[in-house]
């Protein structure tokens, strides 16, 4: 496929995914990538990017994406990574370095990293590539309905969310990704003994997700355990440069 055709196809598909999304707000569902879910339980927790798609992204989305990405319905883990080994689940996988990191530092563990920005899962995915990493896969969409419609219960060894959009304003509060709705999906996709580590550089967003985990219940919680796994990237990077403390949260479901 040229990237010409490449990207007529991706503005076909936003335009289908954008009717789905009109049509299913008339129901009264919101709907991320072409699948719905119920607009009282779930509110969009990132900010909507548009933009044409570089040369440089459409290449590597062409080169890359069908190998590494996961097939549609409920995740089959033997057939995605050809065999069945403790499973991390990414959430806003940005443009990977911690996804990339922990597969170097665990290459007996699988990684599924989610993000809504190819830009980013591109990028991750040639540095994947360059790297030689091969337990690790993609999924382009929201994370939400990956983990409702994807991943099976009781599957994962751990779910990681590294520097979310913390939401600061109290008016935007709902869209924060930590909430009693995904804390509970959480929960139910976890192993016993299975780990949520959240990292942020800003303070209220740890007073939030502390908070979430108390009222929701059932974690054992552990502040400070940041991973020496962890390259020191991006928003982390950030946060340091402007003096701010990085708050690490392990909770391990009970």
């Amino acid at each position: 496929m040229s990237q010409g055709d490449l990207g007529r196809h991706s503005a076909a598909h936003d335009r289908d995914a954008a009717h789905d999304r009109d049509a299913a707000r008339n129901r009264g569902e919101m709907t991320v990538h072409g699948e719905a879910g119920p607009a009282r339980a779930w509110i969009r927790s990132y900010a909507a990017r548009r933009g044409r798609r570089s040369a440089l992204t459409l290449e590597r989305v062409e080169r890359f994406l069908p190998e590494r990405r996961i097939p549609d319905g409920p995740l089959d883990q033997h057939a995605v990574f050809g065999r069945v080994a403790p499973l991390v689940l990414e959430i806003g996988c940005g443009h990977g370095a911690a996804a990339i990191a922990y597969c170097q530092a665990h290459p007996d563990h699988d990684l599924l990293a989610v993000d809504v920005h190819t830009p980013g899962i591109a990028r991750m995915m040639a540095a994947a590539h360059d790297a030689g990493v091969d337990n690790l896969k993609v999924a382009l969409g929201d994370a939400v309905f990956v983990l409702r419609d994807r991943v099976r219960p009781g599957s994962l060894h751990a779910v990681h969310l590294f520097f979310p959009d913390p939401w600061p304003k109290d008016r935007h509060a709902k869209r924060r990704f930590v909430s009693a709705f995904t804390l509970e999906l959480i929960s139910s996709r976890l192993a016993p003994g299975g780990v949520l580590r959240v990292a942020t550089d800003q303070e209220l967003y740890a007073t939030h997700t502390l908070a979430a985990l108390e009222a929701h219940g059932g974690w054992d919680v552990v502040i400070g355990d940041r991973p020496a796994w962890r390259p020191t990237d991006g928003f982390e990077r950030k946060g340091i440069a402007a003096g701010r403390a990085i708050h690490d949260i392990s909770a391990t479901r009970s």
